[in-house]
């Protein structure tokens, strides 16, 4: 027999009506404010064989649509296999339903490019599809852009067995230099809509260093081929005005995710996040529906995420930093969702993954002969206290979670609690209320959690779920 009960915990969190009625006037001015009008059309005319790479053929409508003073880039129907290609500015590439890009397996075919990877710059490989120093571009369509990206994950494994043994599964990430999908660097006015994205062999879409963007109605399918490691969605990297709507995702890392930057690295840049709204969206298998860092540097604030459905996703409202990593998270409006068969409705910790977040040299090895981006990784961030990350200012409202198995695994620092989080007008069905650690003035009003029996517990059938779900 179900018990309801309501959340009482008054030895420690202040329990009152919380007022969640802030103007959010900002939210109508994200996304796009500009999408190319040229009507001019650059055709790309399959070659007929489906194993030969075409890079160059895409590049070169591209570079000439962009002489043109902009246009649209199409394709005949057919299968296209392609390395890095770089669109450029007032440029619509436009894949149509009948049109599929397959990845090529070449890592050649990916030059490396200066970017920034899980909070650090550096040198990496270049995306399937790219968007860097442009403005007012478009990639739309109903066709598929499979990136075939198992290649990166079997290389990714075979290096981290490896680094693992050493003591360096701290670099191992940075080091494996795997292929993501699609990129926008340092842009504006960029439209992303209506494509099918399957197999990333990283991250499928960053945002990085950009402004003014959309993302709408892209349906991302990164299991098809497995569970590959660090396949998240969507990245939103120190970006700002962005607007990401209906679209649907299955991965195997984060779904939605927000990033700002880590480390010294993302201290000495220290570019926010802010201004982003996400909405309609469904989440499926994946860490977070919602995920705000682990790189929070710069600042994640002003974010607001609505209507939203997570079905069988790992948690919903995900916060992850660590020690070393600073930056503070505020003003998170996350409202009017659904969540079904999460591990956790709300997973929030400040000390995140320590054998991955913190950088330490074994023994053995000397300084002057490591590589640069190591150095990077190993410089101290002083004094330690900029390295503190905060949370503070999170308001949940009319939240509906049902078959969960935790509604809390919370954990904020002793130096730094997670403070100021308001929860109302929830109705939470859980096998248990979860674990609380380092949180000041949480309030609740009308927030009822019904404990039932426990959930099927999600288990791992590969290595990279086991690690996702940890």
């Amino acid at each position: 027999m179900l018990t309801r009960i309501i959340l009482i915990l008054s030895i420690f969190i202040m329990i009152q009506a919380c007022d969640q009625t802030k103007e959010l006037d900002w939210a109508i001015k994200v996304g796009a404010q500009r999408f190319p009008k040229t009507e001019k059309t650059f055709l790309v005319k399959a070659s007929g064989d489906s194993s030969k790479t075409v890079t160059k053929d895409i590049q070169d409508a591209i570079d000439a649509c962009a002489l043109a003073g902009g246009g649209i880039v199409t394709f005949s129907p057919g299968v296209y296999v392609t390395g890095s290609i770089f669109i450029k500015s007032n440029v619509h590439l436009r894949i149509d339903r009948e049109v599929l890009l397959l990845g090529s397996q070449d890592f050649d075919d990916y030059p490396e490019i200066k970017t920034r990877i899980a909070g650090i710059e550096t040198t990496w490989p270049a995306a399937l599809i790219n968007v860097i120093d442009a403005q007012n571009v478009a990639v739309t369509g109903e066709g598929i852009v499979n990136a075939r990206g198992k290649f990166c994950w079997n290389k990714y494994w075979k290096m981290r067995e490896e680094y693992v043994a050493k003591g360096l599964r701290w670099i191992v990430d940075y080091d494996a230099k795997r292929v993501r999908t699609l990129l926008v660097q340092n842009a504006s006015d960029v439209t992303l809509k209506g494509l099918t994205f399957k197999n990333a062999g990283f991250w499928t879409v960053q945002l990085l260093y950009s402004h003014h963007l959309t993302v709408d109605g892209l349906v991302i399918k990164n299991n098809e081929d497995g569970s590959g490691p660090s396949t998240d969605g969507i990245d939103v990297d120190s970006s700002s005005w962005v607007l990401i709507q209906n679209c649907d995702i299955d991965c195997n890392d984060d779904n939605f995710c927000l990033k700002a930057g880590r480390d010294w690295d993302g201290l000495r840049v220290n570019r926010p996040t802010e201004y982003v709204v996400i909405r309609k969206c469904i989440a499926r298998r994946g860490a977070g529906l919602v995920t705000l860092g682990s790189e929070t540097a710069g600042g994640i604030r002003n974010i607001l995420a609505t209507d939203l459905s997570a079905r069988h996703t790992d948690n919903g409202l995900r916060i992850k930093s660590a020690t070393t990593r600073g930056g503070t998270l505020e003003n998170i409006y996350f409202q009017n969702s659904e969540l079904d068969s999460t591990i956790n409705v709300f997973q929030f910790n400040l000390n995140w993954y320590p054998a991955f977040s913190y950088s330490l040299l074994p023994d053995g090895y000397i300084y002057d002969s490591i590589p640069e981006l190591w150095k990077v990784m190993l410089h101290k961030v002083e004094p330690e206290s900029k390295g503190i990350p905060a949370a503070k200012n999170i308001f949940v409202s009319n939240l509906q979670a049902t078959n969960s198995k935790k509604v809390f695994e919370v954990t904020g620092l002793q130096q730094s609690t997670l403070s100021n989080f308001n929860f109302t007008n929830s109705m939470i069905s859980a096998a248990s209320i979860g674990d609380l650690e380092y949180i000041d003035e949480w309030k609740f009003n009308n927030f009822n959690i019904s404990l039932s029996a426990k959930p099927p517990v999600q288990k791992a059938s590969s290595l990279a779920e086991q690690e996702r779900l940890n």
